[in-house]
């Protein structure tokens, strides 16, 4: 019974079918209240995204996989203290973090938001060199700006690595056929041994056979247990009473064989056939000791493996590392709070029985049994000969490849699986490489590293999202339209990088297009951050700030991780002049991400309207500092600089903006406001002639100009000026500034200050 309800659950988690796992497994748990089987309630309750449930159910408990599944409850919750504590109990201060490279993934991202670096980059360190394809951690290294070059994180240590995993337990998985096979085979009698007939035992067999699960990514294995003196095992699930809930805490699970096949390598790929049903035909039909009738064997058979339940061993994979599972899918939620993300990455589940027993516990219960030791012989030798008879097309013989090392469940040769591991490992590194240098704000060079990617990946839809945003920090938003709705086109399910795009849409004054585009988001994903940040730039760019930031604010509640809303919603505070609460907003934004260099430039336009010009200097040096090659955030450093009385470094600072981004007019027309402010006219002229070109139809220049040919008694020129001003419709408290300008046109300065 325990084993056909575990069968069914982990069938439902299969098939994405995660409320009948749920009421499968409940009946299971009151069955059989072991640790293990709450485990597989627990992971069914947080495929369901229902984190709280199993957070109720893990507490307490002290295995690895329970602690590592509490914590990820934990983290869901946002109970970060809680899943620390899980991972890293205060009574081990040197333990063992649980799964591995996921383990040390999962305790980097508590160390990172609850504002502790160093540590996080630690563990996200200890998490690639455990998993060289752990891609999240290098991802989260990128984004706290140290990560090490692709070339070096994912070089020839990195594929040593891959390829010792590989083969290390590929050598091991020619050993395990014979003793999994034939327990499988003989342990489905343990349901009704007496009774089954060849054609039931053929029908069970078919239906038995189990991928083992690996550990070389970090998945909890526990080892099997030593055997007192050679005896019968006493560890069967089925012989022995299931720990009552009291006990649970300190109940072991029951053990594994230590010799799994990498990937969940299917048992049967050396079948004559290719199908289960060979190693059946061969087993059951092969011929018997004449001293041996059918019916005694029978009975034999049933008592030599009456112990051999299955043991079963809980795995949780994710997005996070490499799928090494070829029958596993990763599920992550419905995207309703900021367990959608890391559930992309850590809480996919799949689990998986196994059924395997070791030869010389077999033989020690024939021998306790009084059976002959050579009816054992005879049937491991019907094993043997059923798995060694395999057609020249399944596998490839050792002297023509060398040893073979199957890998998501096909046989494949160790030359192979390093040409692969080499080809994983080319890509990786451009990927990374482009992802790093975009995080550093290397914008041209990410985009220079992207190019050099096959086509067949440069065109989906991750990478065209990270080459728009890169257009997006150049500000060439024309480009970057054009890329992230070439992205919509190859994939219009993907959400990547759709909030940028709503940005860029708002820059250009693109209000049908960005209409259009949160209309479509919405209809896609109503439950997405992304959706309405869409929704509140388009509210935003139709001067509806309250709505905006309802809308904004219900991004930030979909994710409360996610920084870029919390900044709009910034923004749309400012834009109330409700500088408090748009204070909160940055803040809020900079301890998720220290690096968010979006939030630092948004204080330090509060600080400078506030003029508190010393807080906003250093808050636009911060953000310099994220973002070197910004000549927005150089133009306003130096607008602080000016205002501090700091006039020559302020040119300085305007020059480098300058040199920066020629297309950008904001440097270029505050260099020229300083320059008018230290009285040198003539330079100030200059410099504004030349911004006309880049910017011919900005009201500002030519008010500005007005100004100085004032300052220079040339009113003719200054009124000239001041016309084609309103001409080009400025805003309306531009129009007003221009209008009194005008009135006090023969003025002289020292009166009108």
């Amino acid at each position: 019974m325990e084993a056909i309800l575990t069968d069914c659950v982990q069938n439902s988690l299969r098939h994405f079918m995660f409320k009948n796992a749920i009421f499968l497994c409940d009946r299971l748990c009151a069955e059989f209240p072991s640790e293990m089987n709450l485990q597989l309630l627990a992971a069914s309750y947080l495929q369901n995204n229902q984190a709280y449930s199993a957070y109720y159910i893990l507490k307490g408990m002290q295995t690895s996989q329970s602690r590592y599944l509490f914590a990820i409850s934990c983290f869901q919750m946002d109970l970060l203290n809680e899943a620390e504590t899980a991972l890293c109990p205060s009574n081990e201060p040197g333990g063992e973090i649980p799964n591995g490279a996921s383990g040390h993934y999962l305790l980097g991202l508590i160390y990172r938001y609850t504002d502790r670096k160093r540590s996080a980059i630690h563990h996200f360190r200890l998490a690639l060199s455990i998993d060289p394809l752990l891609w999240s951690a290098y991802e989260e290294l990128c984004i706290l700006g140290a990560a090490e070059e692709a070339t070096v994180v994912f070089g020839e240590a990195a594929a040593l690595c891959i390829e010792k995993q590989h083969f290390y337990l590929g050598l091991a998985s020619p050993n395990l056929h014979v003793a999994s096979e034939g327990c499988n085979l003989v342990s489905s009698l343990n349901f009704s041994s007496e009774d089954v007939s060849p054609r039931q035992l053929k029908n069970t067999q078919v239906n038995s056979f189990r991928d083992i699960p690996s550990n070389h990514h970090g998945a909890a294995i526990s080892a099997s247990q030593p055997h007192n003196g050679g005896g019968p095992s006493n560890i069967s699930l089925y012989n022995t009473p299931s720990p009552l809930a009291s006990q649970l805490s300190g109940v072991v699970p029951p053990p594994l064989c230590r010799n799994a096949q990498p990937n969940g390598s299917n048992l049967n790929t050396v079948n004559a056939d290719g199908s289960p049903k060979s190693v059946v035909n061969s087993l059951v039909q092969a011929p018997r000791r004449k001293f041996v009738d059918e019916g005694k064997l029978r009975k034999i058979s049933g008592r030599l493996f009456s112990e051999s339940g299955p043991r079963r061993s809980t795995r949780l994979a994710g997005d996070a590392g490499v799928d090494t599972n070829a029958n596993t899918t990763g599920v992550d939620g419905n995207g309703t709070s900021s367990s959608k993300y890391l559930g992309a990455k850590l809480s996919s589940v799949a689990f998986r029985t196994v059924t395997v027993r070791n030869s010389q516990y077999l033989a020690n219960d024939n021998i306790e049994e009084g059976i002959s030791a050579e009816i054992f012989d005879d049937i491991c030798a019907n094993l043997a000969s059923a798995n060694s008879s395999s057609s020249p097309g399944d596998v490839r013989s050792l002297d023509q490849d060398g040893p073979t090392v199957p890998v998501g469940g096909v046989a494949i040769s160790r030359s192979k699986v390093s040409s692969g591991v080499s080809e994983v490992l080319g890509l990786i590194k451009t990927l990374g490489e482009g992802y790093r240098l975009s995080c550093l704000y290397r914008c041209q060079d990410a985009l220079n590293t992207f190019l050099t990617l096959p086509l067949r990946h440069y065109n989906t839809s991750w990478v065209l999202s990270q080459v728009g945003k890169a257009h997006f920090e150049l500000v060439d938003y024309l480009e970057a339209d054009r890329v992230f709705s070439l992205s919509l086109r190859v994939s219009p399910y993907s959400l990547e990088g759709m909030d940028i795009y709503s940005t860029v849409l708002y820059h250009l004054k693109e209000d049908m297009k960005l209409s259009y585009l949160a209309r479509e988001l919405i209809s896609t994903d109503r439950l997405a951050p992304q959706s309405w940040c869409a929704m509140g730039n388009c509210y935003s760019l139709q001067k509806d700030h309250e709505t905006a930031l309802k809308n904004f604010q219900r991004s930030v509640q979909l994710n409360t991780r996610f920084a870029y809303a919390h900044t709009l919603c910034g923004h749309e505070y400012v834009a109330l002049e409700d500088f408090e609460n748009g204070i909160k907003s940055y803040q809020d934004a900079l301890q998720i991400d220290s690096r968010h260099y979006n939030a630092w430039y948004g204080l330090g336009m509060i600080f400078l309207r506030q003029e508190k010009f010393e807080f906003s200097e250093h808050h636009f040096r911060t953000a310099f500092h994220i973002n070197p090659r910004s000549s927005v955030i150089m133009s306003y450093l130096g607008t602080a600089l000016h205002a501090l009385k700091r006039s020559e470094d302020a040119i300085k600072i305007m020059d480098c903006a300058i040199f920066s981004d020629r297309k950008n007019p904001l440097p270029m027309y505050q260099k020229a406001n300083i320059l008018m402010s230290l009285e040198k006219f003539d330079e100030a002229l200059e410099v504004l002639q030349e911004l006309k070109e880049y910017a011919p139809r900005e009201s500002s220049v030519y008010a500005l100009m007005g100004k100085i040919y004032k300052r220079q008694n040339m009113h003719e020129k200054a009124m000239l000026h001041f016309g084609i001003a309103l001409d080009l419709k400025p805003s309306a408290t531009d129009v007003a500034t221009i209008k009194a300008a005008i009135e006090k046109l023969h003025v002289p300065d020292e009166l009108e200050n």
